[in-house]
């Protein structure tokens, strides 16, 4: 399995799964959210609006609709702080989870932005060693390629690091 690190908009991969850092409500947000469901077109918040709820930490799938992917599936990080004796293992769920549902629905190749980091307020360099840490442990035989998408440099050099480290 490859793991690379890219910069640039995650509803712009061809991959078969995007990651969408969701709200609990799965209700159109602001950042990479708001993104993802414009790109995707209204029937993203019909699909979302019909699932209703994703807790903190878990992760559930709906078709991409408008987008070059198949799936978008939609995880909860922690708000930094809010509960810190569990914030990292949350954090790690939101990958473990994705990856699952990846499995679930057949998908051979997903993208992560960077979760939880935007107005969520996870520190980048925690939150950037989790997620590579999260997906070396457990992406397996299932996936073919994940890629850590950032929209800045700051963020894709993070990655990079961590990924050659």
């Amino acid at each position: 399995m490859l793991i690379t690190a890219w910069q640039g908009d995650i509803t712009t991969l061809e991959v078969d799964a995007i990651v969408n850092a969701a709200n609990e409500h799965l209700v159109r947000g602001s950042g990479v959210c708001g993104a993802i469901f414009a790109a995707a077109g209204p029937q993203l918040d019909v699909a979302c609006a019909a699932i209703g709820h994703c807790g903190t930490g878990d992760a559930v799938a709906t078709p991409a609709f408008e987008l070059p992917s198949r799936w978008v599936i939609h995880t909860v990080g922690p708000i930094y702080g809010d509960d810190p004796a569990r914030d990292a293992d949350l954090q790690a769920s939101c990958y473990r989870r994705s990856l699952q549902v990846a499995a679930e629905v057949g998908a051979r190749s997903i993208a992560f932005p960077a979760i939880s980091t935007g107005i969520y307020g996870y520190p980048p360099d925690d939150a950037a060693a989790i997620a590579v840490d999260t997906v070396r442990a457990e992406a397996g035989r299932d996936l073919d390629r994940v890629v850590l998408v950032a929209f800045d440099g700051t963020t894709a050099d993070r990655y990079r690091r961590l990924l050659e480290g």
